[in-house]
């Protein structure tokens, strides 16, 4: 007999005679064989009915445009004499398909997905639990989010839904399902807790603050409903963080209360449109609070604040750490913006700052981002590197359309024309223009002038996501 199963019998015969007879039935009652199947049957069997027939499979096509064998096929010269058939392969087309999950919203055939199922889709088909076919069209496809509004035409039917929940009651080690379509199974179910809430630092989205959950998530199950244990809508399934394409427990779902945001846009008809912050914070750091005299970091510092603007109106001053929204913690400013991009235009909100030691509740107007200055589409032409290059003039408003701070400044790039001057530099669509030869570039008049009178050299400030790029052009 091993050496460690003797001492478990040994130490099992000293004890026994110290539970005494009391402990012992009690413990027996406890570990008493169960009456009747009620009691040892736990399912999730109800949720899933309920919920299961509103969750789809979507299905989307696109005709991709394969590149030629060679490059030569591409020149007028070798067209012109070969056509279609030449001998150094034509350019040719295939049909790609993809998969993902959705959720029906709305009774009428509102479809709730992800951006990026249907991104680029020439057909979309929305198939029901029960085998229903229908074509689905977009209504909002929202890619700051990676949210997309679908509709599909139901002839008066009408189409099993399930109902929006509040992801603010949510807390960690709650139970929640996972309903989609994993690698095209057909509908699949997987149980799990919320592990984490308003995660802000996974970079998916623009606005973001993930419920993460551990229930297993794998590809073609984004679109899908993340429900929680009444039966409701907490979130859409988007992402998975994964070494191996397949789940390892750590999944991440957009909230419903933004989800809910779109779908009341999509609906409407209305443009999607996020509040204006009007003002520059960042988060607030061990240091930063060490410097401030605060208890502990948290929160976001206010560095400044736009003239006339609602956070200016509300009271907002340059050197407040706003510390909650609604009384909903802030801890960052991702979350800070998530929390007012749940909200909706006209609404007002109750903006919790602390300043010289005091709380003070300041009530914020949300109000739509000014398009001040005019955006000024403009072709840039002319013997200079932004040659081909389209370029509009930063505002608050095509800041907020693209996810940028509200308060960037310069002239913005949003198209480069194939073969031009500013592509063979490498300028990209969603490049800022800084500077040019030292001179501050503000509006799309400054980047004319700058460039009107021609140049030996060219010394060139360009902003590329968080990036500064000096360039310079001989």
């Amino acid at each position: 007999m091993p050496s460690m199963v003797r001492f478990i019998i040994a130490i099992a015969v000293i004890l026994l005679p110290l539970i005494g007879p009391g402990v012992g039935s009690a413990l027996a009652q406890k570990r008493a064989v169960p009456a009747d199947g009620a009691e040892i049957r736990l399912s999730f069997a109800p949720i899933v009915r309920r919920v299961g027939p509103a969750v789809v499979n979507i299905y989307t096509k696109r005709v991709v445009q394969q590149r030629p064998a060679s490059p030569f096929f591409d020149d007028p010269f070798f067209r012109r004499f070969f056509g279609d058939s030449s001998p150094f392969g034509g350019s040719r087309q295939r049909m790609e398909n993809s998969l993902g999950s959705g959720v029906i919203v709305g009774g009428d055939g509102v479809v709730v997905t992800n951006h990026h199922v249907i991104k680029g889709a020439d057909s979309i088909t929305v198939v029901l639990n029960d085998r229903r076919e229908y074509d689905a069209k977009v209504l909002v496809t929202d890619e700051q989010t990676d949210i997309a509004v679908l509709r599909v035409a139901v002839k008066g039917e009408t189409l099993p839904t399930v109902n929006f929940g509040d992801p603010d009651s949510l807390e960690v080690g709650d139970l929640v399902l996972a309903i989609g379509n994993p690698f095209g199974l057909g509908q699949t179910v997987s149980s799990g807790i919320v592990s984490g809430l308003a995660r802000t630092s996974v970079g998916i989205t623009d606005f973001r603050s993930f419920i993460q959950t551990d229930a297993a998530i794998n590809p073609g199950n984004s679109g899908g409903a993340l429900v929680s244990m009444d039966g409701r809508l907490i979130g859409i399934n988007t992402a998975i963080y994964s070494r191996s394409g397949g789940s390892v427990g750590i999944g991440f779902a957009v909230p419903s209360n933004m989800v809910r945001t779109i779908v009341r846009s999509a609906i409407s008809g209305k443009p999607l449109v996020r509040p204006w912050l009007s003002m520059r914070a960042r988060e607030v750091t061990s240091d930063i609070a060490a410097a401030m005299g605060l208890e502990r970091p948290g929160g976001v510092l206010v560095e400044s604040v736009t003239h006339r603007g609602p956070a200016a109106r509300a009271g907002i001053r340059r050197g407040d750490v706003i510390v909650a929204i609604n009384e909903r913690p802030v801890d960052d400013v991702q979350g800070m913006r998530f929390r007012l991009a749940t909200r909706e235009i006209g609404e007002r909100v109750d903006v919790s700052v602390q300043r010289k030691g005091k709380l003070r509740r300041l009530p914020f107007e949300l109000q739509a981002p000014p398009e001040d200055p005019p955006r000024d589409l403009t072709e840039l032409r002319g013997q200079h590197p932004f040659s081909g290059a389209h370029v509009v003039n930063l505002s608050p408003a095509v800041a907020g359309e693209i996810g940028l701070d509200d308060s960037a400044e310069g002239v913005l790039v949003v198209n480069v024309a194939r073969g031009s001057w500013a592509s063979r530099i490498g300028l990209r669509k969603g490049d800022i223009i800084l500077t040019v030869n030292g001179a501050e570039m503000k509006l799309v008049d400054d980047v004319e002038r700058a460039t009107g009178g021609g140049a030996n050299q060219w010394r060139l400030e360009i902003r590329r996501g968080n990036r500064t790029l000096r360039v310079e052009v001989g």
